[in-house]
Parts: C-alpha cells; structure tokens; sequence
C-alpha cells in the first residue's frame, strides 16, 4: 500500500468514527447542561466549595467565576511547583524555577499546555498527576462552560440569566470529560501506553553515557491531554514518544478524542438553540476547514519537490516512521486546527509550505474545530460578523438565530477577532526587535522569523505546540509568553460573555422572507469565506516575511 493512500484511508477512518459518535454524544452534551438534576458527587462538590447551583448569573457574575476560579488555579499550580522538592514523588527534582513556573501555571489553566521543559526531567509524579493533570480536566470545562453560556444567550429571551458557572463547570467534569477520559486512557494502555507510578531507572549503557527513563501515570494523562484539547505531554517527545503514543492504532485514537468533543459540540448547540440544522451548517464550515488543511498539509510533505524527498517518498525529516507522513500531517493539522498543540512529529522538520499551514490554522482562531468550548464560541462570533456583513451587502439589519445583531453586538464581536492577533503580532515585533530572543533562535533567516512568530501565535491562540528550534526557557519567553497566554484566553471570554449577556436580553425577531437563512450551505460558504479573509488580512504580511517566503526559495 503506498504512503499516500494509507494517509486517506485513516483520514476516512477517521472521519467514519468522529460520524457515529457525533450525534449521541452531542445530544447528551445538550441533556447535560439543560438538565434540572444534580448528581449526588456533585452535590458534595457544592457543598465543599460554598456554590448553589440553583443560582442564575448574569454576565458580569459569571465572568467574574471564570476569572476567579481560573486565578486561583495558576496561584495552586504556581505553589505546586515551588516546593516541589519538599514534596513526596518528586523523583530528586528540585522546585522549579519562578519564571517557568509562572509559564507553566499559565500555560495549563489557559488549556495551552506550552512546555519550555523537558517533562521526565522536570516534573515529579505530584505535580504531573496532581497539578498538571487536573488543569487539562478543569481548563476544558471552563471552555466549555463559556461556551455553553453563549448558546444560552442565543437560545434566551428578555433576561440576562446565563446559567451557571459552578454547575456548569462541575457538569462539564463530571459528566463528560472524566467517563470520556477514563475509557480513552483504558484504551491507551491497551496500545501500550504505560501507567504506573515508577521512578527513575537506567535501560542501557552507551558509548559516552547511559540513559535512563521514567515512569508515570501517563495513559491516563494522555486521555485528557488529548480529550481536553490541551496538549501538554508526559515526556518532553509528547506524542511522538512511545510511552504516550505506541503504534499507528493510538495515533488514530488520539486524534479522535482530539476532534470528538469540538465536533459534537455543534450538535449541542443546535439542540439548544432548537434547530439542529443550525448546528450543521455550523459543523459543515468546520469540517470543509479541516479537510481543506488536511489535504494541503499531505500535499506538500508528500510532494514537496527534490531529490533526497523524491527518494524518501516525501518530506520524512522529524516524522516518526512508526506513522509516516500521512498520520503526521492529520495529527498536525488536528492538533493546529484546535487549541491542542499536541504534536507526534517535529514541526520545525516541515516543508515551508507545511510550517506555514501549522500556522495559519492557529492564527485562524482555532475555530474549525477549535478547541473543547472555545472552537465553538469562537465560530460563533464569527458567524456574527459574517451575518453583520451579509446585512450591509444587502441593505439589512443583521440576524442571526432571531436575534439582531447591532453595534453593541458587533463591538463585542470585533473586540474579540483583534485581542489575539495584537498580542502575537505586537509580542513577535518586540521580540524581533531585541537582542536576547533572536540569540534563542536556532535559524535566521525566514525559518527563524517563523519559530519567533510561531511561539507568539501558539501562546496567544493558547495552542501550546512549537517548532521547537526555539529555546523558549528564558526569563523573557517565559514572562512574555505567559502573559500572551493568559491575556489570549481570558480577555477573549469577556467579549463573549458580554455578547451573550446582550442577546439573552433581547426579544426573538420574527423571520421574513428577507432573512438570510444561516442554516443553509450559503451561509456556511460565507462564513467559510468571512473566516479566511479576516485571517489572512490579518496575518499576511507576518507570514509573507515568514513561511511563505521560505517555502518559495526551496
């Protein structure tokens, strides 16, 4: 079987699997989160933490438990790192540094997982399991509870009511991502993937040296590095490293439970919202996004021209050859096209051309599919200014599922389609400007633009992953792309929540004969259109300067 066609059939696979599983799980996500009744567990976590669940927020209230919530997770992760050395199972590793752990902290409650750390020699069970860990569950329902609060203000009339953070949150935990989680990482032991709780021990002696290895509780991290759409791995390898990711079969699974939530999430939307058709226009700009991405990505590492690629079958440099060129270019672009930044291939190995389709699918928003919440609220203001421009076209007031669209909404709306490409662009043109973070580049040239860029656009967009020719594990990377981190995840979720906050406040608008039907093809080829304008009107010039210009001169 040739390389190429191997590459389509997991994409079919793939495609075939993330179908079946779209409608159920996307209805019971709906039954979740309108659901009346809490479960017994979730009661006791009521209790523990001082929160009726009964209690509707507007808002500013509900922002308000997103941004406090999420505060006190980085101060817990923080701590956590700084006495790591006096905790038990820390492997002999010392505290971690401020810095890196201001990074780290930022980067785990954010949902980007940015690691300028090598995994197995930094961090002890405690922190992995306890800290680590438990920030890729609690990061994704956060997401997904802003997520959800949006739909509410599409699906509410004349209130501001919300829902509620707390339950929403703990539902969200509870309910979808921990059974999702635990059969996932089942499933990844029985790949091969280990999960243990063993320490340091030598497996060879070499010329010059030995070389050791951990163990670690890492199916079950993987599970939700991966379900979560967080991407943070065990070992500093991530995916590509047998531990986390054995064989062809967990590489396909991965990339499920990557997509599987995002996915599904359309379908809850237009179960709640009360048009399923409007969840698949939604769902159909996600996956024609995808399917572009992924066959241009499998066309340049396939066919990129020369005769070392010619006799390679492709652009193998940095892919793991227990997957190959077709697996690495799906996994890249899922995990590129959603909030993951799990990575199973060495993306600064890429073609130019590849680099840059890594990248473009960050700076589009991380919309298509996005990820776990954050793909869908950030479609959704999307298909706001798509609907806003659509109404200018043809003489209208804009709307979109009977709600108008004026300029308090579409202030909310553009306020959040220009936080993320200022913080990239202002933090690139800094760093760029400075002597320091041109000394961590390991190019010049275009490629070493790219890696500058690319850290900024994968902190800011809270990715996580790196073309890892930088050496980010420095006093100002650390600093710089901790605040992009935490400012591109949180400044964001204010515009949304205000967005939802005015729509739930309206009356429902009648549909005329003159409203543009948003559950159409036609709207979804405008959204399509609305989201690649916008980016690459955005984004151009940096990528000119960059991947594109290297693409051109090999």
């Amino acid at each position: 079987m040739s390389p190429v066609l191997a590459g389509v059939l997991q994409l079919l696979a793939l495609m075939v699997a993330l179908a079946l599983a779209y409608r159920p799980l996307g209805d019971y996500m709906a039954g979740v989160y309108s659901s009346p009744k809490h479960l017994r567990v979730e009661k006791w976590i009521y209790r523990a933490i001082g929160a009726n669940p009964a209690t509707e927020m507007r808002w500013p209230a509900y922002l308000r438990g997103v941004l406090g919530f999420s505060l006190v997770s980085v101060l817990f992760l923080y701590l956590l790192q700084r006495i790591q050395g006096s905790l038990p199972g820390s492997l002999g590793f010392s505290s971690i540094d401020p810095d890196q752990a201001f990074n780290t902290a930022a980067s785990f409650v954010s949902n980007t997982n940015w690691q300028s750390y090598y995994g197995e020699q930094a961090m002890g069970h405690v922190v992995q399991t306890g800290g680590l860990a438990v920030q890729n569950f609690l990061s994704a329902a956060v997401g997904m509870a802003v997520a959800v609060a949006l739909v509410r203000g599409f699906a509410r009339s004349r209130t501001g009511e919300l829902g509620n953070f707390w339950a929403d949150m703990v539902r969200g935990t509870i309910r979808i991502l921990l059974p999702i989680a635990l059969v996932g990482a089942v499933l990844l032991v029985a790949c091969g993937a280990i999960q243990n709780f063993a320490g340091i021990h030598p497996v060879g002696q070499f010329t010059g040296g030995s070389q050791q290895w951990n163990g670690g509780a890492v199916a079950s991290q993987e599970a939700i590095k991966e379900l979560g759409t967080n991407g943070g791995g065990y070992f500093n390898a991530n995916s590509a490293h047998p531990f986390e990711n054995p064989n062809g079969l967990s590489n396909l699974l991965e990339i499920f439970l990557i997509l599987l939530i995002p996915l599904s999430l359309t379908r809850t939307f237009g179960r709640m919202v009360g048009s399923v058709k409007q969840g698949y226009a939604i769902l159909a700009t996600m996956v024609t996004i995808w399917i572009v991405f992924t066959a241009l990505m499998m066309w340049t590492e396939f066919h990129h021209g020369g005769p070392a690629f010619d006799i390679a079958g492709g652009a193998t440099e940095g892919k793991e050859t227990r997957f190959g060129i077709g697996a690495s270019s799906i996994f890249s672009v899922a995990t590129t096209l959603t909030s993951t930044g799990a990575v199973n291939s060495f993306l600064s190995s890429y073609t130019g051309f590849g680099g840059g389709i890594a990248m473009l699918g960050m700076q589009l928003g991380e919309i298509a599919p996005g990820g776990v919440g954050s793909g869908l609220y950030g479609i959704l203001i999307m298909a706001v200014i798509a609907v806003f421009l659509a109404g200018l076209m043809v003489g209208r007031t804009p709307e979109y599922l009977g709600k108008k669209i004026g300029t308090r909404q579409i202030k909310f709306a553009a306020c959040y389609i220009l936080i993320t490409p200022a913080l990239v662009l202002c933090f690139t043109g800094v760093a760029m400007a400075m002597n320091t973070p041109a000394n961590s580049m390991t190019n010049s040239g275009a490629h070493g633009f790219s890696e500058i860029l690319y850290a900024y656009t994968s902190g800011a967009n809270n990715n996580g992953s790196a073309f890892a020719g930088l050496n980010a594990d420095t006093q100002w990377f650390n600093t710089s792309i901790g605040i992009a981190m935490l400012l591109g995840r949180f400044l964001p979720m204010v515009f949304v929540l205000a967005l939802a906050g005015s729509l739930a406040e309206q009356r429902p608008v009648p549909m005329t004969a003159g409203t543009l039907r948003t559950d159409k093809p036609l709207f979804s080829g405008l959204l399509v259109g609305t989201i690649m304008i916008v980016a690459g009107l955005t984004y151009f010039p940096a990528l000119a300067l960059g991947p594109l210009a290297e693409g051109l001169a090999s």
